[in-house]
């Protein structure tokens, strides 16, 4: 074991999962008190609550006036699973997957909906797809951040504006860190227990005109859920989009993301929430330039993602080891952290290579990332001390 010193401070908020994600800072239960708790959410003033939600969320993320947003069942995931089974059949597909979310869509299209006409354009993690492949006569359904790869679409510029098809976007760690190109898309989904530190359990569903057009001139061939209806009589459900949501939602969750939601006004809004993030990923970079056994698993600055930042050890003292030994090294270094209460929850997603990964939103303070790095450090030293020496 090694005698390498423990850093002498620890970051004041260890909490750097990648959902649920650190709460705001200067949080607190009292913030809640204005919760409907013991009433029925389709109350006057239950139903108030989430239209205020709705409506604080198009004020923040600046969505435009004639798109419709949605609270929703099950998380980011409900929300993009409504939008498969409600809006793809009616032309062919085309699917971007370079993280395992993305992957989870292209099962739900090719396995579940099997809509023979799909086409899926792949990359490893740490890459990006061709993306001057993507083609504007079919309908395309991808993440902007991917999660569990640290890699983002730098922009949407590969998004015709004269595109027939509709463009589906899983947005949940991108949104209120990243530009989201509304013009060019008719779906976006997220989870507020991403970027805005909510709790989980709740997504929001965002849709264009277009998206609107698609829902109410087509109908799949497939049954459809009750929870994923959004249309009666062939048209919208518009009160789903004014607070009337499909199933119940915790009111106490609700009121949580409404705090959220006044605490990025009070700071500055979209601008200032996106320089949080960017600044936090700023130290990580500073550190990773002058670390020589870490590399962000996207080589390509202009991909990095600023929320979920992803790493990879490649000191050859590890590289060189198994596939599974390499794993077992990373989650080594994430159990000695936790057990130092210095960084909480930061191991890389099951599917995703060995490595670590740490939330940079903008709920998280810069100053609380400058405390992790010396103990990043620390816990290599320790983990890579254990190993057996070479033969």
């Amino acid at each position: 074991m090694t005698t390498t010193a423990k850093p002498a401070m620890r970051p004041a908020r260890p909490e750097f999962s990648s959902g649920p994600c650190a709460k705001r800072p200067g949080w607190k239960p009292e913030n809640l008190s204005n919760a409907v708790l013991g009433r029925s959410h389709r109350s006057k003033l239950g139903k108030a609550r989430l239209k205020e939600a709705i409506d604080r969320t198009r004020d923040v993320l600046g969505v435009p006036a004639d798109y419709l947003i949605g609270i929703v069942p099950a998380s980011d995931t409900g929300a993009v699973e409504m939008a498969l089974w409600s809006m793809l059949g009616a032309r062919p597909v085309q699917m971007l997957a370079f993280e395992s979310f993305g992957k989870d869509w292209v099962t739900d299209v090719v396995k579940q909906l099997k809509i023979a006409d799909t086409e899926v354009l792949d990359a490893p993690y740490g890459q990006l797809p061709d993306l001057s492949r993507v083609d504007p006569a079919k309908d395309l359904v991808f993440t902007w951040n991917g999660t569990t790869s640290g890699v983002r679409v730098p922009n949407a510029e590969f998004i015709s504006d004269a595109r027939e098809g509709v463009t589906i976007c899983d947005a949940t760690s991108a949104a209120f860190a990243q530009d989201l190109d509304f013009a060019k898309l008719d779906v976006v989904t997220f989870s507020w227990q991403k970027a805005m530190g909510g709790e989980g359990a709740h997504g929001v569903l965002i849709l264009s005109p277009r998206a609107v057009a698609r829902l109410e001139s087509y109908t799949p061939a497939w049954p459809m859920p009750k929870l994923f209806r959004m249309t009666k009589g062939g048209k919208v459900s518009l009160d789903i989009f004014e607070g009337a949501t499909i199933n119940t939602p915790s009111m106490l969750c609700v009121e949580d993301y409404i705090d959220a939601l006044k605490w990025a006004t009070s700071i500055g809004g979209l601008g200032e929430l996106q320089a949080r993030a960017n600044r936090n990923l700023g130290v990580l970079e500073a550190w990773v330039e002058k670390t020589p056994w870490v590399e962000f698993l996207p080589a390509t600055k202009a991909i990095r993602s600023n929320t979920s930042v992803c790493l990879k050890v490649v000191d050859a003292r590890v590289t060189g080891l198994s596939d599974d030994a390499q794993a077992d090294f990373a989650k080594k270094l994430a159990s000695l952290l936790e057990k130092e209460d210095a960084a909480l929850d930061v191991g890389g997603y099951r599917d995703a290579p060995p490595g670590l990964r740490i939330w940079c939103g903008a709920t998280v303070e810069h100053t609380d990332l400058d405390a992790l790095t010396p103990w990043l450090n620390w816990a290599f030293e320790t983990a890579v001390s254990d190993l057996a020496p070479a033969a």
